[in-house]
């Protein structure tokens, strides 16, 4: 079996060191390459032809992120971005995953020897994941956009892209107040689950959303779709109400569910043991969602690898949740998607463009129902 092939881009000589030890201990990748900044890395991307590669976001000469648009323009590859667990490194981050990197991890401010050498399974395996990720150049105008803008320039200029922009439409009534959708991703989720919010309407029924994603980085991540969304987006608190016209991301390294309390729905925002290798877990907010909504409830699985939530998303359908899959074409990575379809959980798989869509579609049927009822 061939190894995959690794180039490293940092421009410090100890991360560059300690990354190219830990990937060539793995008996499945080599470092074949390790560069100080993205001109060295250019020609050795052209020289070596590596599957992935990691990259620092802050760099000399050209920093990563213009490196980064320049590649997934030209020659698009899997990307491992490292970034500082900063919140300037979660805003930039955030911008990487926009150009079409395939993941990224956090190293730490202090102790970054020792930390990377912590992170070892970590790095690994998200460089064993892109190195089978499928992807996706990015418009040519998000592209010129988050290269040639700060985040803020950025987010103004993609919410002003055509993949932010939706129709408007007839409102949704009362069906709104009584349905919650519930988004599950991991590896490839950030710029799907956006895809998604960005084309429901101001009046959509709440949403509550797991997204793999460390802590220090759902705040910058929530900031940033509520600046592209007609719906509120905000990373969730314990206790608060969940209310139609909103959405909920659950914070970094903390489970999210959802209890009823009286008439209304509340965000549960726990500590706790991760849940299939994970924390925040999809598989402990679906599982919410079949026993507390049950039949109000809309499930949607987009893209990551693994099985976390495939067997909450069908206790969700048995208790009569109507639930949507990603398709295998539009996605990252198929693993949770494909999990979620074989475990019997999926009532529709879609491509990603099509899923909002069909959602809305669905919740106007339920509307019309509801006044046909009245």
């Amino acid at each position: 079996m061939s190894k995959t092939r690794v180039v490293v881009v940092d421009d410090s000589a100890l991360v560059r060191s300690i990354l190219s030890e830990i990937i060539n201990r793995q008996p499945d990748m080599t470092c074949v390459g390790a560069a100080a900044d993205p001109f060295i890395a250019r020609e050795m991307i052209r020289n070596l032809n590596p599957d992935v590669i990691t990259l620092d976001v802050e760099m000399p000469r050209m920093d990563g992120i213009d490196f980064l648009s320049k590649l997934m323009r030209l020659r698009p590859m899997p990307v491992v971005m490292v970034s500082t667990l900063t919140e300037r490194g979660a805003e930039v981050t955030m911008r990487a995953l926009e150009l079409g990197a395939v993941d990224f991890v956090a190293k730490p401010k202090i102790g970054i020897a020792d930390g990377l050498k912590i992170l070892a399974e970590e790095i690994t395996d998200k460089v064993r994941i892109a190195s089978k990720a499928h992807v996706h150049r990015p418009p040519p105008s998000v592209t010129a956009a988050v290269a040639a803008a700060g985040t803020a320039a950025a987010s103004s200029a993609a919410s002003a892209s055509p993949a932010a922009t939706a129709k408007p439409s007839a409102p949704l009534g009362r069906v709104s107040t009584e349905k919650i959708i519930f988004i599950g991703a991991s590896t490839g989720g950030t710029e799907a689950t956006k895809e998604v919010l960005v084309n429901l309407p101001p009046d959509s029924p709440a949403v509550v959303i797991t997204q793999h994603m460390p802590p220090g980085f759902t705040k910058s991540y929530a900031t940033r779709l509520d600046g592209l969304c007609k719906i509120r987006v905000k990373e969730a608190t314990d206790g608060e109400r969940i209310l139609p016209g909103h959405a909920y991301i659950a914070p970094g390294g903390l489970h999210l569910s959802v209890e009823r309390s009286g008439a209304n729905y509340v965000a549960r925002v726990r500590d706790g043991e991760p849940v299939n290798r994970h924390k925040p877990s999809v598989e402990v907010l679906f599982e919410s969602a079949a026993r507390v909504v049950g039949p109000n409830a809309f499930g949607i699985m987009l893209t990551g690898m693994g099985a976390d939530g495939a067997k909450a998303m069908k206790a969700m359908r048995d208790a009569g949740a109507f639930n949507i899959c990603q398709n295998e074409a539009s996605c990252v990575v198929f693993g949770m998607p494909r999990e979620a379809i074989n475990h019997g959980a999926a009532d529709e798989v879609l491509p990603l463009n099509q899923i909002a869509g069909h959602l809305i579609d669905k919740l106007r049927a339920a509307h019309g129902a509801t006044l046909h009822r009245v």
